[in-house]
C-alpha cells in the first residue's frame, strides 16, 4: 500500500514538472529538485544543479514551445531511495529565421531517484540511459 502513495505522490510531481516545461517556467519546474541533485546524460557527463538550470533555461529561451509526455516502465522503493524508470517524449519547436519554426522530437529513457526530504519528494538524480533525437 506504501508503494501507492508513493507513486501517487510522484506522479502529482510529473504532472507539476510536465506543465512548469510546457510552460516554460523554470521556477515551478525546478521546485522539485534537492539541492544535491545530478543530471548525467547519454554522453555520461554529469551536471550539478546550478549547470543543469543553465541548460534547461537556455532551452526556454531558445524554443517557441515545448510538449512533453512520458510514463513508467519500472520502479522501485529500497533505502528510503524510490527510483524509477520512465520513457519520455518531448517536442520542442524553436525559431528558424525569421518566420519559420523547426520542430525537434526527442525520446528518452530517464531513471529518476527520489527521496522523501522533510515531508516532500525531492529528484537527486536524473540519467539518461537513452535519447533519440530527429
Amino acid at each position: 500500500m506504501e508503494t501507492d502513495l508513493i507513486i501517487s505522490a510522484i506522479d502529482a510531481l510529473h504532472k507539476q514538472e510536465d506543465t512548469a516545461l510546457q510552460a516554460k517556467d523554470a521556477d515551478g519546474y525546478f521546485s522539485i529538485f534537492d539541492p544535491s541533485f545530478q543530471y548525467t546524460g547519454t554522453n555520461s557527463v554529469t551536471l550539478n544543479l546550478r549547470d543543469y538550470k543553465a541548460d534547461i533555461q537556455r532551452l526556454f529561451r531558445n524554443s517557441k514551445s515545448i510538449e512533453t509526455s512520458h510514463y513508467r516502465i519500472k520502479s522501485s522503493f529500497e533505502n528510503e531511495i524510490f527510483t524509477e524508470k520512465i520513457a519520455r517524449k518531448s517536442i520542442i519547436i524553436k525559431p528558424n529565421l525569421l518566420i519559420f519554426s523547426k520542430k525537434q522530437t526527442i525520446q528518452t529513457e530517464e531513471i529518476y531517484q527520489w527521496k522523501n526530504i522533510g515531508g516532500e519528494w525531492k529528484v537527486l538524480a536524473i540519467e539518461i540511459v537513452l535519447e533519440e533525437k530527429y
